[in-house]
Formats: structure tokens, sequence, C-alpha cells
């Protein structure tokens, strides 16, 4: 049992197949949106066991250890409806389409209690699943803050599940638009490379051996002198995938901070936006398939690239 009595959130259960070093290090190779230090926390507040007993975070996992991690509830935030503007695309009694802004967090978090789309939609519709609780009411999937574009919504936890499933089984289909530096002379490829998190930087993702499986696939919409327009299209949905894939094959996201050069074009972030999605109605069997165009960033940054070129 864990040292405290806190609500837990979650129970991860993990058994290692190969000696693998340190415990932290371990955890934070596998679990991709948990930092090394958090790893350590949990370790302390003795909320990871290993073979049912606690342990330090240099304990060196064996083959066949059985790995147990209790995640506890996060501090409650008040999550309350915002009159915010949103682009609702679509909506009936099942799910909505959502065109985010650029500049806008999904959902609430520390430092972010306020102005998100959770928020937003509070408002402006009155019945959201419950699956991912009070501060993901109806969050099927995420964009980056500084990412644009088409995100489903669910308004109930049977449509949730449904949804959650095809992206899963890898059948919902999401397709972006990015501005990259550089100009790619084939028209179209595949990146298939490992994420995970930087060794060197822990709140950064990076192809690293032993990452999880990551997919993308693009083709080139429009070239420029010194950028380029792609379609990029996920087989998989790590975090970061398209901003780390990218910058691994040297074209680098104009204006993503995090994964691009600093002289860039002008923005408000990376200039990435999710174009289109196509996936199955979760009750109807429709084949469902919406389009969002650019923000006027976006499309005014194009505008002087053609005009360069």
């Amino acid at each position: 049992m864990t040292k405290n009595n806190e609500n837990i959130e979650e129970i991860i259960t993990l058994t290692v197949p190969v000696d693998a070093g340190r415990i932290d290090k371990y955890l934070a190779n596998e679990l991709e949106n948990m930092s090394r230090s958090k790893i350590q926390l949990l370790i302390d507040e003795q909320n990871i066991l290993v073979n049912d007993e606690p342990i330090k975070s240099n304990y060196k996992v064996q083959s066949q250890d059985e790995i147990q991690i209790s995640i506890p509830e996060p501090e409650p935030i008040d999550v309350i409806p915002e009159d915010i503007p949103l682009e609702i695309i679509y909506q009936d009694e099942d799910i909505a389409v959502i065109n985010k802004p650029q500049g806008m967090v999904v959902h609430p978090a520390a430092g972010h209690n306020h102005g998100t789309l959770v928020n937003a939609l509070l408002h402006h519709i009155k019945d959201l699943s419950g699956i991912n609780g009070k501060i993901r009411p109806g969050i099927v999937h995420r964009l980056d803050k500084d990412t644009s574009g088409i995100l489903v919504i669910a308004k109930n936890d049977e449509a949730h599940v449904k949804l959650s499933e095809q992206l899963q089984d890898r059948s919902m289909q999401r397709k972006y638009w990015a501005i990259v530096h550089g100009v790619l002379s084939h028209n179209h490829g595949t990146i298939d490379a490992p994420i995970g998190r930087d060794p060197k930087n822990r709140q950064q993702f990076t192809v690293v051996t032993g990452g999880k499986e990551s997919i993308s696939h693009f083709r080139v919409l429009e070239r420029f002198k010194d950028y380029s327009l792609l379609e990029v299209s996920l087989e998989t949905g790590r975090t970061h995938q398209i901003r780390v894939h990218l910058k691994y094959i040297n074209f680098p996201i104009a204006g993503d901070e995090v994964y691009g050069p600093k002289k860039t074009l002008k923005g408000n972030g990376q200039f990435l936006h999710a174009h289109t999605v196509e996936f199955t109605h979760p009750r109807t069997g429709n084949l469902m398939h919406f389009e969002a165009e650019v923000p006027s960033t976006f499309e005014g940054a194009l505008e002087e690239l053609r005009l360069d070129s």
C-alpha cells in the first residue's frame, strides 16, 4: 500500500523484461508524460513499489521485477465556465468538432486555471463526457498550446470510448499543415523513428533508441525560397511527434521556439495547424470529414513567402 492516504487516480503496473539500471531513469523512459523528478517524488512518497516493497530512486531494476505506480489525484482545480469565443464547426448529441485557436491551452493545469478550451467548452456545450474527470471533460485528444486547428470532443462516455478506440487502432485520420525551414527535394516520405524524453532535457522529446514507435507521413504542398509547406498525417500520436520528427529530418517547423531555430518567420508560435480529421461517427457509423482553414497569421505568412519566391 502507499504511504499516504490520498485518493489514487490511476495505478500502472509494469513487468521489467531485462535488467535496466536505476528505476527513476528506467521509468522516465517508459512513461511518456512523466518527468524523472515526478517519479522521484512518487518514490519518496512510497507511491512506487517493486515486488510490493518500497524502494529508493537509486534502486536498480532487475529482470521480472513487478513495478506498481500509484498516481495520486491532482490537486483540485476549480474549473468554471467562461464565455470565451469558440468556433464550433459541427455539433450533435454525441460529438462536437472545434477549431482551436493558436495560443489556447486545451485543459486546466498548474498555472493555467482559466482561459482554456475546457473553460470555453463548459460555457458553450451543455453535455460533455466525464471519462477524463472534471479537468478534461470531453477531451479525446489534445493539441499543443500554440498548435491551431481541429479537435474532436465527446459529449457522452459512449462516444468517448468509441472515439478513443479509433485513435488507438489508428482509424481516425488526422492531417496537419506545417511551414518548415528548408526546401524538400522529394515530394513525399515517411518518418519512422521512435520518440522518448530527451535525456539532456526532460521537458522535451527527441528520437531515441528504445523510444515509443512513432510514424509520420508527409507530402509537399508548396515550395518557397527557404521554406516548404507540408501536409503531415499521423499514424501514431506521441507528444510533440510532428515537431520532433520534422526537426529529426532537419526541416524544423517555423516559429517553433522549442525544436526550431530562433531566426524564423514572425508569428505567435509554431506554424502547425490541424487541418483535417476523418473518423467514424460513434453512434451512426457514418464517415465524418471536417476541415479547418489555417488562421490569418498562418495564411499571411504563406502570402509573404509566395511573394518572396
